[in-house]
């Protein structure tokens, strides 16, 4: 979705005198890599917890833009074996993302379904290790983010990022046995250098992002798997 909002805000910026670039990704880590090296100027594919966790791993800098925050991708439990949550059997294995926000994403999620318990529940950076109530016996197959639709075949239940979702031609309001709210804390942000956050293209790139305009194409488009988050 994110390539496909910024594409459809370019119009909007050309009048105002910008020539807006996309590059695409197909990873969680790049992206990052980019703007800090100076490639890009800014990013648009994260979430908060997860720009932290980078941060933090990478020892970098990267901040959210003033105003940054455009929408949320209800992330949602997947499978090929089971129609409905309650028939997942013991010891099933279960795929969540192997990055510490994602994951811990994933984990929260399964645990709001009552199918687990944390030891911090208002930890947003869970893993597996935390678990400490587990009555089904679930066994947690952590792999990288793009994957996990690959692996739906092989697993009982996948949990699997929204962009990846729609990628793989899942439709999260109808496929997806349970999926995040609206007040997820997950929303996808635009993140910079702190020298380039607050520059007048910047300024102008978020009031497009943040836009009427925008808001009713998240809603005709992507009928509830995309959420506005302004």
């Amino acid at each position: 979705p994110h390539a496909e909002i910024l594409n459809h805000i370019k119009p909007a910026l050309k009048k105002q005198g910008i020539d807006l670039q996309v590059r695409e990704f197909s990873d969680y880590v790049q992206p990052n890599a980019a703007v800090e090296d100076k490639q890009l100027d800014a990013n648009f594919f994260q979430h908060q917890p997860y720009l932290d966790s980078y941060n933090k791993d990478r020892k970098s800098s990267l901040v959210a833009v003033p105003n940054g925050t455009v929408h949320v991708e209800p992330f949602g439990a997947y499978s090929k074996k089971v129609k409905n949550i309650k028939d997942l059997k013991d010891g099933a294995t279960v795929a969540i993302p192997n990055d510490p926000s994602n994951g811990g994403r994933a984990l929260l999620l399964l645990a709001k379904q009552g199918l687990i318990e944390l030891k911090d529940p208002k930890s947003l950076t869970p893993t597996p290790l935390d678990v400490v109530k587990n009555p089904k016996k679930l066994k947690f197959k952590e792999l990288e983010a793009p994957l996990l639709p690959r692996a739906l075949s092989d697993v009982d239940l996948a949990l699997i990022n929204t962009n990846y979702a729609i990628e793989a031609k899942l439709n999260p309001t109808k496929d997806a046995l349970f999926i995040e709210g609206k007040d997820s804390p997950y929303a996808n942000i635009v993140a910079a250098r702190k020298d380039r956050a607050g520059s007048v293209e910047i300024t102008k790139l978020m009031q497009a992002l943040r836009s009427e305009d925008v808001k009713k194409f998240l809603q005709d488009k992507y009928q509830g798997a995309v959420v506005p988050a302004f």
